[in-house]
């Protein structure tokens, strides 16, 4: 049995699956504790008792996946949004604490492996998972296995500049501010955060990326003009990662890839921007949903 843990901001899931077809065999979820690390790896390891202790057998390993990235110099978590995680030795600390082999990965890493053994880029080589929500973040796959780099930095593109700045998205760079502490960061434009507060610039009014998409389903002006820069925005930060990368397959997760007229506006769009006009890469909703971050941490554990 393959067990995954999802450690996000607001929950922590553990998910089970068989090591045969992959299925589901145990889930749980419950809120993450936060600002206390100590009640983070006691969260982890009570949910991996549980489990074991419902299917009746005890693992060797587990995989978890986390909202940063393990330094490759102090092998401490680093670039995590949930704060009270960077500079904890995690990995030593979950062993000790839940008596099994740990591995850790980044949670978008996880996302995008998740799609790629048994999701929306099963039938590619190379894949590309997007997530589109209260942040952003990305993972790549090659042959069903993450390409952390050297850093623990790959895909890291949401830290990257948004691409082709205009006047306007220049003077909104420097107003708003990364959570990493730089400015004009793609995750601040594409996420759907970035969403809302585009929103808010046209409209005057704070809504929720669901509120905001019924309004563009009825024909709300204000709504349309945030989503096509939405659009516009993330066509250009596509397009800059194809030049280099051009993957199989592009898998998009979070709430915003439940907006079903982006998979129809956004590769006209991505082709506007790339190198030579042309692109054939398929843009495709993501399977598994925010099941993906406990998959793909499952996964972390096959042999």
């Amino acid at each position: 049995m393959l067990f995954g843990i999802d450690l996000g901001g607001t929950k922590t899931e553990i998910t089970v699956l068989s090591d045969n077809n992959y299925a589901v065999l145990f889930k749980k979820r419950v809120p993450t504790v936060k600002n206390n690390y100590a009640a983070t790896l006691t969260t982890i390891s009570a949910l991996v008792d549980e489990a074991q202790k419902a299917l009746n057998v005890s693992v060797d390993s587990i995989g978890v996946a986390i909202p940063g990235t393990v330094s490759a110099i102090t092998h401490t978590i680093k670039n995590a949004n949930s704060y009270w995680l960077n500079g904890q030795d995690l990995l030593h600390d979950l062993e000790k604490t839940t008596g099994k082999k740990v591995f850790l990965e980044n949670d978008a890493n996880c996302f995008a492996l998740s799609e790629a053994v048994d999701g929306a880029g099963k039938d590619y080589k190379v894949v590309w998972g997007l997530i589109l929500g209260t942040g952003s973040g990305t993972g790549i796959i090659i042959d069903r296995k993450t390409i952390e780099g050297r850093n623990g930095l790959g895909g890291e593109w949401g830290h990257n500049p948004l691409p082709w700045m205009n006047e306007y998205e220049q003077e909104i760079a420097k107003i708003e501010q990364c959570y990493c502490g730089k400015h004009g960061c793609i995750e601040t434009f594409v996420s759907g955060t970035g969403f809302e507060a585009e929103y808010e610039r046209q409209s005057g009014q704070r809504l929720s990326g669901v509120h905001i998409a019924k309004l563009l389903n009825s024909g709300n002006k204000d709504a349309a003009k945030t989503f096509n820069l939405y659009v516009d925005r993330l066509a250009r930060s596509i397009a800059c990662f194809a030049n280099f990368i051009d993957p199989d397959v592009i898998v998009l997760g979070g709430g915003m890839s439940n907006l079903d007229v982006l998979y129809q506006e956004l590769p006209h769009k991505v082709k506007e921007y790339i190198f030579g006009k042309e692109f054939v890469t398929p843009i495709v909703k993501a399977v598994h949903g925010d099941s993906s971050g406990g998959r793909g941490a499952a996964f972390l554990c096959r042999a």
